[in-house]
């Protein structure tokens, strides 16, 4: 079995590379490949070769808070291990491929043998893994060389892989006991429930209180204190030895805190291939659920589509009559799933609500209300550039139906109107729900800022989102159709340096003509503004007023846009274009 893994191995990476170098040849995938080459050369191999630079700018670990680090790596640890006995449901499988089930289940092979067999198959993304994770936390942040921190992130990542796979097995033994889902996640929560209690009390009972903390370095001390003794450091102790081997700072160091964090890996390897498990119907299922996904990615669904397991409910009855672009609304909104419910708007604010409190406590700021508001304002900040990357119904979505949509007896600016509704929709009212929380909460600074304030400024930038999303949903469309070849469209899309090329270009390029399309919007708010702020009604009254001639030229622009986006998909051939 192991030469028939490597003989696979080794075929499958020989023939992707040489259909890899073989699509460079190609002018569309050479550019990619040269700009995703300087791209990985700038951002990871120049610090390995000439060592400048290097870390990730977070604090170096030295001798008086290694213990700090471990116990912090541990206890993270320690949680997503324990997620494994919680969120899952389903009976343990190994996914196997259509061809591996087809050709390894009917063949004279024990069940260990395809246990090892896929053992070994996950090494590989294991080894890949820890080869990134190396090179994105550097040498200063450890101090140790980079081999130590290599194994160290090889003894983590192979135990919990192994521990994830071990888990899935016991919860099929506990199924086929009779044992539900609900009674294991009680236990489960029940444990985690006595423990915490348990450190709880001790904290109340021994530790000093906390008394005024008003910095995060007494935030630190006194967590530090907490966490450094009582029950917590024996409690997550097995974790603190997976871990440890990563922060040794030599040799010798490595030497000793490795010989127990192997232990732990064998001991899970043991448990592993001794568990007498039958996995092959419910790995079966699953390869087949993978087969369907591909399978639908293939037939009409792009990057970013979802693959719904239960029917949607539709946001609408769709009338039988009208414009036709509310049809194209109404598919996408089915096919963006939950984003168009109250329950997602609940969650949106419960989540920015949850950050802020976070963040409330490791700043200085004392009034959580600030906190709230600013963060809420820098999320609607971010939503200009990273929101058209997450919502994607669009022709993003729909070009591998291209050819359909052109059957269609619609212009191409109805199709590009209709494409671009929904996740219009979707985004203008996260913006709307992060305005609403940032104008809801005040804001303390040396003196509370105003109502009136609040309002002038809420109302300015309500009037100016819902046109500028439009506008920054039109530039990744625009890139989907003019560079088809370049768009991803599925699970089987190709991989590798050129398209890392391909994407920090697309990423420059929307960042730079998102920039370019705010120049006329701002100087049509600065022409409307001064004259109103210098002599009729002041700043705060003259905010929402010119807030309407920016949103005009803002619309104007989304026209344009719109109409641009229609003409190139009336020109656009697909059969013309390739990307194998």
């Amino acid at each position: 079995m192991i030469g028939t893994f490597f003989f696979l191995v080794y075929n499958s990476w020989r023939n992707r590379l040489i259909m890899r170098f073989r699509r460079i040849k190609q002018p569309k995938y050479a550019v990619g490949a040269v700009v995703g080459a300087l791209w990985l050369y700038f951002y990871f191999f120049r610090f390995i070769i000439f060592g400048a630079g290097q870390g990730t700018g977070a604090p170096a670990i030295n001798p008086g808070n290694a213990l700090n680090w471990e116990m912090g790596g541990a206890m993270i640890l320690g949680a997503v291990l324990l997620l494994s006995w919680i969120i899952p449901h389903e009976r343990g499988a190994l996914v196997f491929s259509e061809a591996e089930v087809a050709f390894l289940f009917p063949a004279p092979i024990a069940r260990r043998t395809l246990i090892h067999f896929k053992l070994l198959r996950s090494q590989l993304g294991i080894l890949f893994t820890t080869l990134v994770f190396t090179l994105l936390f550097r040498r200063n942040m450890t101090g140790s060389p980079a081999w130590i921190r290599a194994l160290g992130w090889w003894m983590v990542l192979s135990t919990m892989g192994l521990h994830f796979l071990s888990a899935s097995f016991i919860r099929t033994i506990l199924l086929d006991r009779g044992i539900s889902t609900w009674k294991r996640r009680t236990v489960v929560l029940g444990l985690v429930a006595v423990a915490a209690t348990t450190v709880a009390i001790w904290i109340a009972r021994t530790l000093p209180p906390p008394g005024n903390i008003n910095r995060p370095s007494d935030i630190a001390s006194y967590f530090n204190l907490a966490i450094n003794s009582g029950p917590l450091p024996w409690l997550i102790y097995p974790f603190r030895l997976v871990v440890r081997p990563y922060f040794a700072q030599n040799a010798a160091q490595f030497a000793i805190a490795a010989a127990p964090a192997l232990a732990i890996l064998a001991l899970h390897y043991l448990w592993v291939v001794r568990c007498n498990v039958s996995f092959e119907e419910a790995s079966v299922e699953a390869s087949r659920k993978i087969a369907e996904r591909v399978a639908a990615y293939r037939a009409n669904r792009g990057q970013g589509a979802v693959i719904p397991t239960k029917k949607m409910k539709a946001p609408f009855n769709l009338s039988p009559t009208g414009s036709p672009t509310m049809g194209f609304l109404w598919k996408n909104l089915i096919a963006a799933g939950q984003a168009y419910t109250l329950r997602f708007w609940i969650v949106c604010a419960l989540m920015v609500l949850m950050i802020a409190l976070f963040s409330h406590v490791t700043t200085r700021h004392q009034d959580i209300t600030t906190v709230i508001a600013f963060f809420s304002l820098i999320l609607l900040g971010m939503s200009f550039f990273i929101g058209p990357q997450l919502v994607r119904q669009d022709f993003r979505t729909d070009l591998p139906m291209g050819d359909v949509l052109k059957t269609y007896p619609l212009s191409g600016r109805q199709v590009a109107l209709g494409e671009l509704l929904a996740p219009a929709a979707i985004l203008t009212g996260v913006q709307w729900l992060l305005i609403i929380i940032a104008a809801a909460f005040p804001v303390q600074f040396e003196h509370p800022v105003a109502i009136p304030v609040r309002l002038a400024f809420a109302a300015g930038l309500a009037i100016i989102v819902a046109p500028l999303s439009v506008v920054s949903l039109v530039i990744p469309n625009a890139a989907v159709l003019l560079f088809p070849a370049w768009f991803q469209t599925g699970q089987n899309a190709p991989q590798g340096i050129e398209v890392t090329g391909q994407r920090v270009i697309f990423g420059l390029g929307q960042v730079l003509v998102l920039v370019l399309s705010m120049v006329a919007p701002a100087l049509a708010f600065a022409a409307v503004y001064i004259p109103l702020d210098w002599f009729v009604t002041g700043w705060i009254a003259a905010i929402p007023v010119a807030a309407v001639p920016t949103a005009i030229v803002l619309g104007v622009e989304a026209f344009y846009g719109i109409h641009f986006l229609g003409r190139v998909f009336e020109k656009l051939d697909l059969s013309a274009e390739s990307t194998s």
